[in-house]
This record gives structure tokens, C-alpha cells and sequence, in this order.
């Protein structure tokens, strides 16, 4: 069966490198690397080792992805012509290795068997600069893909493939969607790679700015516990609503029911409708906060009487919408707007016939 031995290059020097490794690097034919751009590459040159880069597929495409697919494309069929093959790519072969990943999804359907084998990963050596433990909550994220939805500032942030400052620039982006601009960061290059290793602590707002930025960049992102972040949170509002339902909270809140608000909620929309007739941005948004909050509260009483939660008003909300929406969330095509509240009107008939059906039940 043909087979893909994929070994880890480590985070830095050939000192670095475990010696089952090095030894397997050494005896490996025929050996393809992802990149030749690493520092243990020119030591093991020196040393006679041949090898096959995929250097040149990233100087023909513009995307990321394709490039990946090329690579595991060639390596799958270079395993079936040849029986086994080596693969070697840079850190822990398990760590920020999209096209590993690739392999292990693609190689059992394409009859190819894939062994991993070991690597120190950057992290080790991060994690030691840093002085941080990762036991206390830690996230490794892409940062050509980077999204708000998989920030915690809770919690430790390693952003990774911070190659260029296009790709730093985005990244800055999207973290000031949730932390000052000010907010201080480190950008990490080349850590554990001795006469190479910088670590720049800086203003978040600076991070597009750095020069020495290349292929071995991430970017770290320190807890955050400054309310001006925690207070954008989901959860800081779900923490907050409970505490003053809680023993020792607010003896107005802890006293409401139902019933109570009820007359807040219809003050708190027209108050939101007021602020839209007035064009007063700054008040809808305290109108928009004031009604969110009659939602919180109504969800808080319902999850102490035991009949539901905020999770299940999300739940709620996010199925309705998708469910609502098929010419979004699937294959139905509608042409305009007039379109679109026709097919609501349909799905809501629906909705409503099925739940007359389940009250008869």
C-alpha cells in the first residue's frame, strides 16, 4: 500500500530537531518539503541532503488554498507511483499544517496510508518567551481566515501565518471589532531560532506597521481584563443579568416577573422608534441596549422557573432566521424583495399549521 511518512521539521536549528527525526530526514528518499524557507534546511544541505520543495507552486498561485490542493494533489500521486515517500514541514507536523490535515482527510479514499511523525512545534519555545501557561486557556488561530466569532479575550490568543502586512493588516482589523486600538500585543518572529528570534510588543494599532514580518510571524493577543473589552461580550451580559437576579443582587430585579415588564417592553420599543424618527445614532443604540435588556431579563426568569434560557431564544432565533431564508441558506432562487416577503408569508403559514397540529396532539 502506497504510504506518506510526514516528519516535522521543529521550530528552529537542527539542535532542535529530536534525534529520531534527524535520522529519518537523513536516510529519507524521495523527500518533498513544503517549503525550503526554514532555518534547519541549509544545515541539512550542507549535510548532502536532497530533497523537492513546493516553493514554486506558491509563486504560481495567488490563493493559499489552491496552492494546498496542488501540494497534496502531487503528493498523493507521487506515493501511489512510488510506494512510500517523505514529506517534511515546518514545527510539529499536526501544528498549522493545513496540507497534513488534507493528507490525513484525503489519503485513506485515495488508498494512501499517512504516518505521522514527530516535530517540536514553535509553540514550545512561544509558550516558554512568553512565560505563559497554555493549561489557562489558550487559542491557535489562522490569520488569513480570522474571524470576530472565534475570539475569547478571556483567554490566550496565538494567531498564526501572519506572513506579510496585508495579512497583518486584516488581522488588526478584526481584532479591533473587540479590543481598543491601543490594546498591547506581541508580534513573535522566528522564536527558538537563535540570532533570528524578535519579539516586538506593541500597541495593537501598530501591527500592519511592523517591517520584520515573514512566514515564521504570529501574533500573540494577552487575557483581556479591562471591562472596556469584557463588556462586549455575550456572556459578560449573561453573568451580569444573574448576579442581579442572584442572592445578593438588586432587589427591584429579583422581584420582576413576567407580568411586570411587560409594560418596559412596549416603552423600550417605542423609545427605539423615537430614536430612529430623531436620526439620533447614539441614542438608538442606548434604546437598541435598553430593549436588549428586557430580552436578557425576561430569558433570566425563565431559566430560574426552569423553562428555558438565552441560549434557547438564540436557538430559537438562529433556526427561524435560516429557516426563513432558504434563498440564503439553500438552493431556492427568488428574484426581488416582493419575492422574498411572499416565501416568508408561505414559511410562516407553515410554521403555524404545524403548531396547531402539535397543540391538538
Amino acid at each position: 500500500m502506497a504510504t506518506i511518512h510526514i516528519l516535522g521539521l521543529g521550530a528552529g536549528t537542527k539542535a532542535q530537531l529530536p534525534l529520531g527525526v534527524y535520522e529519518t530526514l537523513k536516510q529519507a528518499q524521495p523527500l518533498f518539503v513544503r517549503t525550503k524557507d526554514h532555518p534547519v534546511m541549509a544545515e541539512l544541505e550542507r549535510e548532502g541532503l536532497t530533497y523537492r520543495s513546493f516553493d514554486e507552486v506558491y509563486e504560481r498561485h495567488p490563493h493559499f488554498q489552491v496552492v494546498y490542493e496542488e501540494i497534496v494533489n502531487c503528493l498523493l500521486e507521487e506515493a501511489k507511483r512510488q510506494g512510500t515517500i517523505y514529506y517534511a514541514v515546518p514545527g510539529h507536523p499536526l501544528v498549522a499544517e493545513q496540507t497534513v490535515h488534507m493528507l490525513l482527510n484525503q489519503g485513506s479514499e485515495k488508498g494512501v496510508t499517512v504516518h505521522i511523525g514527530g516535530g517540536q512545534s514553535f509553540l514550545d519555545p512561544l509558550f516558554a518567551r512568553l512565560q505563559i501557561d497554555p493549561n489557562d486557556g489558550c487559542v491557535l488561530l489562522d490569520g488569513t481566515c480570522l474571524t470576530l466569532s472565534q475570539l475569547n479575550p478571556r483567554l490566550h490568543h496565538i494567531i498564526t501565518q501572519v506572513y506579510d502586512r496585508f495579512v497583518a493588516s486584516e488581522v488588526k482589523l478584526t481584532l479591533m471589532e473587540l479590543y481598543p486600538d491601543d490594546y498591547s500585543i506581541t508580534v513573535a518572529t522566528a522564536v527558538g531560532v537563535i540570532g533570528q528570534e524578535q519579539l516586538l510588543e506593541i500597541p495593537l494599532y501598530e501591527l500592519d506597521r511592523v517591517l520584520d514580518i515573514n512566514n515564521m510571524t504570529a501574533v500573540y493577543v494577552p487575557p483581556a481584563t479591562d471591562e472596556q473589552v469584557l463588556n462586549r461580550l455575550y456572556d459578560q451580559a449573561r453573568d451580569i443579568f444573574r448576579t442581579l437576579r442572584g442572592p445578593d443582587g438588586c432587589p427591584w430585579d429579583k422581584k420582576q416577573t413576567h407580568e411586570s415588564l411587560k409594560k418596559y417592553v412596549l416603552e423600550e420599543a417605542q423609545e427605539v422608534c423615537e430614536a430612529i424618527d430623531a436620526g439620533d445614532v447614539d441614542q438608538l443604540k442606548e434604546e437598541l441596549g435598553d430593549l436588549l435588556l428586557q430580552v436578557f431579563l425576561h430569558a433570566q426568569i425563565a431559566e430560574e422557573e426552569g423553562l428555558f434560557n438565552m441560549e434557547d431564544v438564540l436557538q430559537s432565533l438562529n433556526e427561524k432566521m435560516i429557516r426563513r431564508h432558504p434563498h440564503v441558506f439553500g438552493d431556492l432562487r427568488l428574484q426581488d424583495a416582493e419575492d422574498v416577503k411572499q416565501q416568508w408569508e408561505k414559511i410562516k403559514a407553515e410554521e403555524y399549521r404545524q403548531k396547531q397540529n402539535r397543540q391538538k396532539r
